[in-house]
C-alpha cells in the first residue's frame, strides 16, 4: 500500500507526541509502582488489547531468520531497554529535563540511518535536525534550574537519571532504524504485537518477582487509569502509528519527527505536573517546530511534479 507523505508525516508526529506524553506521565506512575512491575503490567495490558494482531495475515510471507532476529532486537532495544532506561531515568529527574535530553533523538536517528541503512541525508534534513537540537538546547539553558526544585535527594540522583534518559535516546534511535527495515516486510500491526510479546517475555521474571511482594491495594484508582493509558499509548498506538508512517518516508527524515517527543513531554510537565514555561522556552518550541516544517515542506521540484501530475 502506497502512503502519501502528509499522512505519513501525521502518523509520525502523532506517534512521537504520544511518546512524549507518556514519558512525562510515567513520572507519577514510577512513584506508585516499582519500575519492573510497571513495565511488565504495561506489556501485559497492551498484549491483551492486541492479541488478535499476532495472527499472520494470509498475504504475508513467512518470517526469515533475519526478520525474526530484527523483531527481537526491535523489542529488546526499543521496548525492553528503552522502558528500563526511560522509567528509571524519569523517576530520578524532571519531565522537562527528560524532554531536553530527548531532543538528541533526531540527530541520533539520522546518524544511525546513514551508518546502517546507507540513507542519504539531505541538507534540509540536517538543517531541520540542527533547528530541533538548537531549539531544545535553548530550552535546556532557560530551564537550567528546574531540576533543583525536585528536592535534595532527587537532585543527587539527577545526573544518573539524565544519563539513563540519554541511554533511552540511543535505544529510541535504534528502534527507528530497525523499524524501517521491518516495515518493509511486516505490517505495522504485526510488528506492534510481536515486539510487545517479546517485551512481555523479557520483563516477566522481574515483573513476577515484584508482583509477589507488592501491595496492589496501595495504588489509587487514578493511577490504574493512568497505567491503562500508558500501556495502550506506549505499546499499541505509538508503535502502530510509527510503523505506519515509516512506510512512507526514509528513516532519517522520520527521525526529525522525534522532536515532537521532547516538546510534548515538556508541555505535559508544564500543564499537568505544574512546571513553569517562560517566554524563552516558547522561542525554543518555535525553533524546534520550524525544524519539522523545514524537513516536511515539499521542495520546489516536488511541487512542480505534483502540479504537472494534476
Amino acid at each position: 500500500m502506497t502512503m502519501s507523505r502528509p499522512v505519513a508525516y501525521g502518523c509520525l508526529a502523532l506517534s512521537m507526541s504520544l511518546v512524549g506524553c507518556y514519558v512525562a506521565l510515567s513520572k507519577p506512575l514510577t512513584s506508585a509502582l516499582p519500575v519492573f512491575l510497571l513495565a511488565w503490567l504495561r506489556f501485559g495490558i497492551a498484549g491483551i488489547a492486541m492479541l488478535h494482531w499476532l495472527k499472520k495475515p494470509p498475504a504475508e510471507a513467512p518470517m526469515s531468520r533475519q526478520t525474526r532476529w530484527l523483531v527481537f532486537l526491535e523489542s529488546f532495544i526499543g521496548n525492553f531497554m528503552f522502558s528500563i532506561c526511560m522509567l528509571f531515568g524519569v523517576s530520578m529527574t524532571s519531565a522537562v529535563s527528560a524532554g531536553v535530553i530527548m531532543a538528541a533523538i533526531p540527530a541520533a536517528v539520522a546518524m544511525l540511518s546513514w551508518a546502517f541503512l546507507r540513507e542519504r541525508i539531505s541538507l534540509r534534513v540536517w538543517a531541520s535536525v540542527i533547528c530541533a537540537v538548537a531549539g531544545i538546547s535553548l530550552l535546556a539553558w532557560s530551564n537550567s534550574g528546574t531540576a533543583s526544585h525536585t528536592g535534595s535527594a532527587a537532585s543527587d540522583k539527577a545526573w544518573l537519571g539524565n544519563l539513563l534518559v540519554f541511554c533511552a535516546v540511543l535505544c529510541e534511535a535504534a528502534y527507528a532504524v530497525i523499524g524501517k527495515k521491518l516495515s518493509g516486510v511486516l505490517s505495522p500491526r504485526r510488528i506492534s504485537s510481536l515486539i510487545n510479546l517479546w517485551g512481555f517475555l523479557l520483563m516477566t521474571p522481574m515483573g513476577v518477582y515484584w508482583a509477589l511482594k507488592f501491595d496492589f491495594a496501595s495504588v489509587h484508582g487514578g493511577s490504574w487509569l493512568l497505567l491503562v493509558f500508558y500501556s495502550l499509548a506506549a505499546s499499541v498506538w505509538t508503535v502502530w502509528l510509527w510503523m505506519t508512517g515509516l512506510k512512507g518516508v526514509p528513516a532519517n527524515l522520520a527521525g526529525v519527527f522525534t522532536v515532537m517527543l521532547p516538546i510534548s513531554a515538556t508541555l505535559v510537565g508544564v500543564l499537568v505536573l505544574g512546571e513553569t514555561l517562560s517566554a524563552m522556552q516558547l522561542v525554543a518550541f518555535a525553533i524546534a517546530t520550524a525544524g519539522v516544517l523545514l524537513a516536511t515542506f515539499p521542495s520546489r521540484q516536488a511541487l512542480k511534479r505534483r502540479y504537472s501530475d494534476n
